[in-house]
C-alpha cells in the first residue's frame, strides 16, 4: 500500500515517486496552494498540493485532520527559507499527484498537534486518540528499545526467558491480591501474581540456574504516580551468585540499557549506602543524591533545654531531632513562604517547622532570626551552627518528633526544597541501598513485618536471628536513581529450617506455613542451590528515561487513580448468569440502592 514511511523521507529519495499513507496531522489553504502534514510513527512529511492536478486538489479541499490518507506524489526540495532542521524530512516535500481518502474522521475531542495541557481522564478514555500524538509514540518507542536492550544482554548472558503462571495461589506479599473465581473448583479462587517470586525461586531448586522474564504483576493497592493495579517488571533470578556479583552484572546491564536508548553514560561503578545511612542523612531509604541537602542530628544539643518540642523527643529513645541547612535560602524564603512549608509536612504528621535563619554568625545569638532562639543557650546554637555548617544567608529548618514522622516529614521537604529552589546538582544519579533490616515492628498489631518479603535471606545464623530479630539485617538490595526505587531483590533463603524460622519470627506458625507455602518448603528439602535475584519497574525506568512525570504516560492502556479504565469501562458488572455459574452471591453496600 505504501512504498515509504512518513518520517522516513529525506533528500535521498529526491525526484522519486513514493506513496505514503497516515493521518492529516496539519492542514494550511494558503490561498491556490494546500499544504498537508501527513503523519505516521515514523514521523512526519509535508505534501503540497497544486491546483494543476485537479483531482487530488478537490480531494485535499474536503479533508480534515486525521483524516486517514494515501498520497502518492514526487520528492523534491522544498523552497530556500522552508527547510526544518528538526526533522528527519525537513529539506524536502512531497508533490502530490495522487490522493484517496482511506478513512474519514471526527473531530478530535482534543487538539493532538498541541501542546494544550489535556484531563488525563479525557486522553485514557479516548487513548487510541493520545497515543497518536508524537510525544507518545517516541515513549513507546522508548519503551520499545528498553525491552529490546535488556532481553538482548540477559540473553548474551545465558539466562533462560522463562513464563510462569498468572493463575496463581494467594500469598501474603504485602499487598492485596487481585482474585479470580474458579468455575471447575466451586468455591476456590485463583489470585493474580503480585510478582513470580516463589515461582522463580523454584526454577533454582529446578537447576534452571539465570533465570528472567518481562512480566505483568498485579497488586489491589492505592495508587500513586508511580504505582499501577497491573504493571512490567523485568523479573530476573540467579544461582551460585553473591550479592555482590548479583549487582555487578545489574550494574552492567543498566548501564549498558541507558547508553544505548538514551545515550547517557552512568558512573562505571554505582555508589553503596546502608539503609542507616540513608535514613540518618536523608531520611528516606531511596535517597536522591543530586540534592545537596542532608538532615544532622542535634539532639544531643538541645535534650537539656526546658523546651520539650525538642527536649521531649531528643530525650526520647524513638525520638528524634535533626537540622536542615538549606544554604541562601534566607534570602530566598518569605515568611509566607515557610508557613506553605510547614503545612506541606503537616500532610506528613509533623506538628510544625521551626526554623532558624542565619544573619550573621559572628554577632552570636543576635545574628540569628527566629522564635525559637530563646529557647537554647547560645553554646547550643553555635554547636548545631558548626555541625550543619551554617553561613550567613543559610536558612536551618528543624525537625523534632517520634523518629519515623521526622524521617518522612523532613525526608519529603528536603526533596521538595531541592526541586523549588533548583538545587538539583547533576542528571544521574544511581546507588545501591544495602543492609536492610529484616523486620520491623508493628506496634499496633506487635508483631514484626518482613521489610522486603518472608524469603529474604538474613545476614546472621538462625540462632542469632530467634535470639534478637529487631536487630538482624537481611541480604537485600535497592537500586535507587535518582530518588525513585527501579529494582530491588535480595540473596533468597535456601535452607528449610532458616524459612521456618522467619515465618516463625512473622507469626506464620507451621500449620499455616505448610498451608501457604508447603510447595516452597518442599522444595527447599531437595537440594536448593544458594540462590537471589531481583526485579526492575519496567514502568518506572521508562519513566525515569522519558523524562514523564507518571508511569501512566509511558503504559499504552494504563488506569486512572481509582484503577479503573475509562476507555473499556472497566471493572465492570456481570450477568447474574455468570455469577451463578461461579456460585457467586453479591451482597449490596449498606445504605446503597440496587443499582
Amino acid at each position: 500500500m505504501r512504498t515509504h514511511k512518513c518520517g522516513e523521507l529525506d533528500t535521498q529519495q529526491l525526484g522519486e515517486t513514493v506513496t505514503i499513507c497516515g493521518w492529516v496531522h496539519r492542514r494550511r489553504d494558503h490561498g491556490g496552494v494546500i499544504f498537508i502534514d501527513l503523519r505516521d510513527r515514523a514521523g512526519l512529511v509535508q505534501v503540497v498540493i497544486d491546483p494543476d492536478t485537479e483531482a487530488a486538489f478537490a480531494a485535499a479541499e474536503h479533508v480534515r485532520s486525521e483524516y486517514v490518507l494515501k498520497i502518492s506524489g514526487i520528492v523534491r526540495h522544498r523552497p530556500g527559507g522552508t527547510v526544518n532542521a528538526n526533522m528527519r524530512s525537513g529539506a524536502i516535500e512531497i508533490l502530490a499527484k495522487e490522493i484517496e481518502v482511506l478513512n474519514e474522521s471526527e473531530t478530535p475531542p482534543f487538539p493532538i498537534e498541541s501542546e494544550i495541557e489535556v484531563n488525563e481522564e479525557l486522553r485514557l478514555r479516548y487513548r487510541y486518540i493520545d497515543l497518536r500524538r508524537v510525544a507518545m509514540q517516541e515513549k513507546m518507542k522508548v519503551r520499545r528499545d528498553v525491552t529490546r536492550v535488556l532481553r538482548n544482554f540477559l540473553d548474551d548472558n545465558e539466562f533462560f526467558e522463562i513464563e510462569t503462571p498468572y493463575l496463581t495461589k494467594a500469598t501474603p506479599e504485602g499487598a492485596r491480591d487481585y482474585i479470580v473465581p474458579s468455575r471447575t473448583h466451586v468455591n476456590s479462587f485463583f489470585a493474580l501474581p503480585q510478582s513470580p517470586q516463589l515461582y522463580k525461586q523454584i526454577l533454582m531448586v529446578a537447576g534452571m540456574d539465570r533465570y528472567y522474564q518481562v512480566v505483568r504483576c498485579f497488586r489491589d493497592e492505592d495508587l500513586r504516580a508511580d504505582r499501577q493495579p497491573e504493571f512490567t517488571q523485568l523479573d530476573i533470578e540467579t544461582s551460585f551468585m553473591t550479592e555482590d556479583q548479583i549487582m555487578a552484572i545489574m550494574e552492567e546491564m543498566i548501564r549498558q540499557l541507558f547508553a544505548k536508548v538514551i545515550n547517557v553514560a552512568l558512573p562505571a561503578e554505582f555508589p553503596r549506602m546502608t539503609y542507616q545511612e540513608a535514613m540518618s542523612r536523608f531520611g528516606i531509604d531511596r535517597p536522591d543524591l543530586r540534592i545537596p541537602l542532608e538532615l544532622v542530628d542535634v539532639a544531643e544539643d538541645l535534650k537539656d533545654v526546658e523546651f520539650k518540642v525538642f527536649s521531649g523527643p531528643a530525650n526520647d529513645p524513638k525520638g528524634r531531632v535533626v537540622a536542615m541547612r538549606v544554604p541562601g535560602a534566607g534570602e530566598k524564603l518569605s515568611r509566607k513562604d515557610i508557613d506553605e512549608l510547614t503545612k506541606y509536612v503537616g500532610i506528613y504528621g509533623a506538628k510544625g517547622l521551626a526554623y532558624i535563619k542565619v544573619n550573621d554568625l559572628a554577632a552570636g545569638l543576635e545574628g540569628l532570626q527566629s522564635p525559637i532562639v530563646k529557647f537554647a543557650p547560645a553554646e547550643a546554637w553555635a554547636s548545631i551552627m558548626a555541625k550543619t555548617g551554617a553561613q550567613n544567608g543559610d536558612l536551618l529548618f528543624f525537625g523534632a518528633d517520634k523518629t519515623s514522622i521526622v524521617n518522612e516529614a523532613m525526608g519529603a521537604l528536603r526533596v521538595k526544597l531541592g526541586h523549588d529552589l533548583n538545587l538539583i546538582e547533576g542528571e544521574w544519579q544511581p546507588v545501591w541501598v544495602v543492609d536492610f533490616p529484616m523486620f520491623d515492628w508493628d506496634e499496633k498489631s506487635g508483631r514484626y513485618n518482613a521489610i522486603h518479603h518472608p524469603f529474604t535471606a538474613p545476614s546472621c545464623s538462625v540462632e542469632d536471628l530467634v535470639a534478637n530479630p529487631g536487630a538482624a539485617l537481611s541480604r537485600a538490595y535497592d537500586l535507587v536513581l535518582n530518588g525513585t526505587e527501579v529494582g530491588g531483590g535480595s540473596i533468597r533463603i535456601n535452607r528449610p529450617a532458616m524459612q521456618q524460622t522467619v515465618f516463625g519470627i512473622l507469626g506464620i506458625g507451621e500449620e499455616e506455613a505448610q498451608e501457604k507455602f508447603g510447595f516452597l518448603l518442599d522444595a527447599l528439602k531437595y537440594g536448593a542451590p544458594p540462590h537471589g535475584g531481583l526485579a526492575f519497574g519496567l514502568d518506572r525506568l521508562v519513566m525515569l528515561m522519558t523524562g514523564s512525570h507518571s508511569i501512566r504516560d509511558v503504559i499504552a492502556f494504563p488506569k486512572t487513580q481509582s484503577a479503573a479504565c475509562p476507555l473499556v469501562s472497566a471493572p465492570a458488572v456481570v450477568s447474574d448468569e455468570q455469577l451463578k455459574e461461579l456460585g457467586i452471591r453479591l451482597i449490596k453496600p449498606a445504605g446503597k440502592e440496587k443499582a
